[in-house]
This record gives C-alpha cells, sequence and structure tokens, in this order.
C-alpha cells in the first residue's frame, strides 16, 4: 500500500510529481477552497507532512493517526511540540545550513538600511520633500570600522560576522554558551560577557534560536546597557527580542534605530513599530529568495522521501522518537 504525503505549504507541485507512482501526494491548494478544511480532510490519511510556518502540538494532531514524519521546511522547530512528537515516535526534521548565507545577507541589508535611513530617506524623497541639499537632520551613521556584537557566533552569526569584518572593517564581538576559538582566529573576534557586548557595540545582532533561556534575550535591562546610537538587528526569531520594551526604547530614543525580520507575532497588519521612522521593518523574509526557498523544499523532500522509506534522516531534529 502507497504511503500519503501532505504538503501543506512551501512545495510546489512540481517537485513532488516525480513520486506520484511511489506515493500518494495531496496538495493543498487555495482554489480549492479553505486550507484549513483541506488540510483536517487529508490529515488521518497522512504518512508524512511537509511545509512550514504552521504550529504543531497534540490537539493539531489528533487526528494524524497514521502519521509517522513532518519535515519543516525552516530551520528553527520552536512551532513544534517535540514532548509530544517524542511520545507518539513521529519524526521531526528541518533545514539547517541551506538558508546561513541567504539570511546573513538580509542582516547586512538591514544593518546599513537602518545605519544610512534608506526607508525612511527613499519615502521622503519620493513625497516631494527633496527641495534643497539635505542637512543634518537627515544624516546617518557610518558602518565601515564600527564594532558588530553577535549574540550567538553559529553559522548564520558567523557569516554576519564575515560580511561586516571582511566588507565593512568592523570589529567584531561575541557572546555565547562557548567560545569559537577558529572562528576568533578567523575574524580577530573577540569573546566578551554579553553585558560588555551591549554596552560596546554599534549594532547588535541576536542569532540564536528560540527556547526557554533566549525568550525575551534582550528586554529592558539589555536595551538600557547599549549605547544610545547603537543599533539592534533581529534576523532570529521574534520572542528573543522583548517588543513592548523594544517599541519603548525606540520611541524614546533610548537606541538609535532596529533592523527587524521577526515578529512576536506574525503576520500581523498593525503594529507601533510599523509607524516608527527608526524601525526597519521587513515581512519575515530570511530565506526569502527564489534559489534558497527551492534548495530548503529539496532538502526537506529528501528528508520526508528518507523517513517514510524507512531511514534515518540527516535532519533528524528528535532522535528520541525513533528509539
Amino acid at each position: 500500500m502507497k504511503k500519503t504525503i501532505l504538503a501543506f505549504s512551501r512545495v510546489h507541485p512540481s517537485l513532488l510529481a516525480p513520486y506520484a507512482d511511489q506515493f500518494n501526494i495531496i496538495v493543498l491548494d487555495p482554489k480549492e477552497g479553505d486550507l484549513d478544511a483541506q488540510f483536517q480532510a487529508a490529515l488521518p490519511k497522512a504518512h508524512g507532512l511537509i511545509g512550514g510556518n504552521r504550529k504543531f502540538g497534540e490537539r493539531d494532531l489528533e487526528a494524524a493517526e497514521n502519521l509517522e514524519i513532518i519535515s519543516s521546511i525552516s530551520v528553527g522547530y520552536d512551532n513544534y511540540d517535540l514532548a509530544y512528537l517524542n511520545r507518539r515516535g513521529i519524526m521531526l526534521t528541518n533545514t539547517p545550513d541551506v538558508l546561513n548565507e541567504t539570511t546573513a545577507d538580509l542582516a547586512l541589508a538591514l544593518i546599513l538600511a537602518t545605519a544610512r535611513r534608506i526607508p525612511e530617506l527613499d519615502a521622503w524623497t519620493k513625497s516631494g520633500s527633496w527641495s534643497k541639499t539635505i542637512d543634518e537632520s537627515a544624516f546617518g551613521c557610518d558602518v565601515h570600522g564600527k564594532t558588530l556584537g553577535i549574540i550567538g557566533l553559529g553559522k548564520i552569526g558567523a557569516a554576519i560576522a564575515r560580511r561586516g569584518r571582511f566588507g565593512f572593517g568592523m570589529e567584531i564581538l561575541y557572546s555565547g554558551n562557548s567560545r569559537k576559538p577558529e572562528l576568533e582566529k578567523e575574524l580577530d573576534a573577540r569573546y566578551v560577557p554579553q553585558e560588555h557586548l551591549l554596552r560596546e557595540a554599534d549594532f547588535v545582532c541576536p542569532v540564536v534560536p528560540l527556547s526557554a533561556q533566549t525568550r525575551n534575550l534582550i528586554s529592558r535591562k539589555e536595551l538600557s546597557l547599549m549605547k544610545s546610537e547603537a543599533i539592534l538587528i533581529n534576523v532570529s526569531r521574534g520572542a528573543v527580542v522583548d517588543e513592548e520594551a523594544l517599541i519603548d526604547a525606540l520611541q524614546n530614543h533610548r537606541i538609535r534605530a532596529a533592523g527587524l525580520d521577526v515578529y512576536a507575532k506574525e503576520p500581523m497588519s498593525e503594529s507601533p513599530l510599523f509607524k516608527l521612522t527608526n524601525a526597519v521593518t521587513v515581512p519575515h523574509i530570511g530565506s526569502a529568495t527564489t534559489q534558497t526557498r527551492l534548495a530548503m523544499a529539496q532538502r526537506a523532500l529528501k528528508n520526508l522521501l528518507d523517513g517514510l522509506r524507512g531511514q534515518v534522516p540527516v535532519d533528524l531534529v528528535n532522535r528520541e522518537a525513533t528509539r
């Protein structure tokens, strides 16, 4: 009997088509009506799920009586109830490494956009306000030669640091759970306590997974330690930063600016952040390039197929589920 694959998002049917002779394939289609209703109708048949941007816990998967594996097209897996998946013996995979460079590109774009006030001055220019040479009120700040502080010098953090160090001659400070001697040598980076980093860095960039330990890692205390001219960049997870505290710090100019790709609630159409000229806000686009999203989907598909064929996927998150 063929096993059933349910693709709930981010997978183009053409990627799955070559496997139609081996598996029953169900792809949610907005043209067919309510996507949640389609998902619930197909869930009891599914042996494997593939997609992203959906939360899965016990209540969501009660009807998934045949489920063996969830292949998430993402790096983070805080949307999944691992304890429940382990109890059920359901494997979870993710797509690490594929998006490292693309996400680092975005982090650098946010650094430049906030420092040079690109969105604000773009809107000002297009509004017809450019009637004379700009004065100091429209000046930005330099990026080259400044100090970049990375909280969590993992693969994405290191990719951001390389861009800062070798592209802009920035001094690299980093903090985290462990030292990285090889990266220190490569980047001439200094390992410092987090409070030291917050006080010294011109750009503060947390690049950590969301966990109980990292939730609100940057809150009122941390923001108060930062320089008044410092800029916060967040491309990790929204809840790593206390959003209310950040809004207050930006409104009262306790820090210079923030560049944000992630938020406490996603998606959202309204936020005080969207009204602030010193906040550059983009809609969680860290991996959103055609090439990277395709590579992520291909890797997720391989994980899924390996799991359904009785192999241990290379990107298995919860090895407890296979014991």
